[in-house]
């Protein structure tokens, strides 16, 4: 584990004013020149906090079989600026699954509070990532024997009259800090190619397919990532009935799911809007970093600059800021919230 015993800042954080200028300046230059404003490329990493590191490795690198990527431990004002939370000290651990990661963060000052023990997939602050296995009888038996929690009642296959997911089979459980995970099967007709081509290796869990949000508006949530960020639409699809019901575990659940993909092929972002039951409770206001129902998805980008343009978002983070040195894998980050609640940090090397 490497740690950084000193951040010493030399940006703290970039004003409205100061960034708007800047970012014009940028705008102006990029329009003379015929080009659109860039958008984001792709997603990075989807992060969540944890409460106890290493019983988190234990679950994700031997239930699971994720690898350690890196393990690093933070201090200092840039990371309080970033993540909004004064007297931040973080333990850091990038984990990957085929081609994709997931971050883990543990604050080892000040802590969290935990995810809500009554928590529904309907709440707002509902996000998960979806594992794609080769074989779902196999993988569901791997967490049974591991003594997994379940958060669907089983295993389920979608039906036929669910056109864009038919024959589709998924099962929801928890990690340790009670985050709810998904492992999913593609048939032959479905998913992208790289996942039936990673079916040929032999190996049973094979990459990170999505993450996906609980979002209260399809069209406003569309309006922040497919407007302001970039982000492709996909496809859609209206789910229901019994085994979409037991797959989320919500009584007369029906969903509008839309799926969206960034310009570089990589983890994907779901909506999942509850048409109902419509009794979905709000993204708790006094959210913090630090708190185990925080997760944030890390898009990186050419120019954040260009973005804070197009729109002034609701941030968590202080404004742009700069960090000395690369220690996280980044130069410049800023944080702020969706439509819903749900953590957007936006990173740029």
């Amino acid at each position: 584990m490497t740690t950084r015993q000193d951040i010493r800042t030399t940006e703290i954080p970039i004003g409205w004013f100061a960034a708007g200028l800047l970012a014009l300046i940028l705008f102006l230059i990029s329009g003379a020149r015929g080009q659109a404003i860039p958008a984001v490329s792709h997603i990075e990493t989807v992060g969540f906090t944890v409460s106890d590191m290493d019983r988190s490795l234990d679950f994700y690198t031997r239930v699971l079989p994720f690898e350690k990527v890196s393990d690093t431990e933070v201090f200092g004002t840039e990371l309080e600026h970033l993540t909004g939370v004064f007297g931040a000290r973080v333990r850091v651990v990038d984990l990957k699954l085929g081609e994709e990661k997931i971050e883990l963060t543990e604050y080892l000052t000040p802590q969290g509070r935990p995810v809500p023990v009554d928590s529904r997939s309907n709440d707002r602050w509902f996000q998960h990532v979806a594992i794609i296995v080769s074989d779902m009888d196999r993988a569901y038996q791997q967490l049974r024997t591991n003594k997994v929690r379940h958060a669907s009642t089983g295993p389920q296959t979608l039906p036929a009259y669910i056109t864009a997911a038919a024959g589709i089979k998924a099962f929801y459980f928890k990690d340790p800090d009670n985050h709810v995970l998904e492992i999913l099967q593609f048939p032959h007709d479905k998913g992208a190619a790289k996942w039936h081509e990673r079916e040929r290796s032999g190996r049973l869990f094979l990459g990170i397919d999505h993450t996906a949000i609980a979002v209260a508006d399809s069209d406003e949530s569309l309006k922040f990532y497919r407007d302001r960020l970039g982000l492709t639409v996909a496809g859609t699809s209206d789910n229901y009935g019994p085994e979409q019901e037991h797959l989320n575990n919500v009584f007369g659940a029906k969903l509008h799911i839309t799926g969206l993909h960034t310009a570089v092929d990589g983890i994907a972002v779901e909506f999942l809007e509850y048409i109902a039951p419509r009794d979905c409770r709000p993204f708790p206001r006094d959210t913090r970093s630090s708190d185990l129902w925080h997760w944030e998805t890390t898009f990186a980008s050419a120019s954040i600059d260009k973005l804070f343009l197009t729109f002034k978002p609701d941030l968590i983070s202080s404004g742009i800021v700069l960090f000395e040195r690369p220690v996280l894998g980044f130069r410049r980050a800023a944080m702020m919230r969706d439509p819903d609640g749900h953590a957007v940090r936006l990173i740029e090397n």
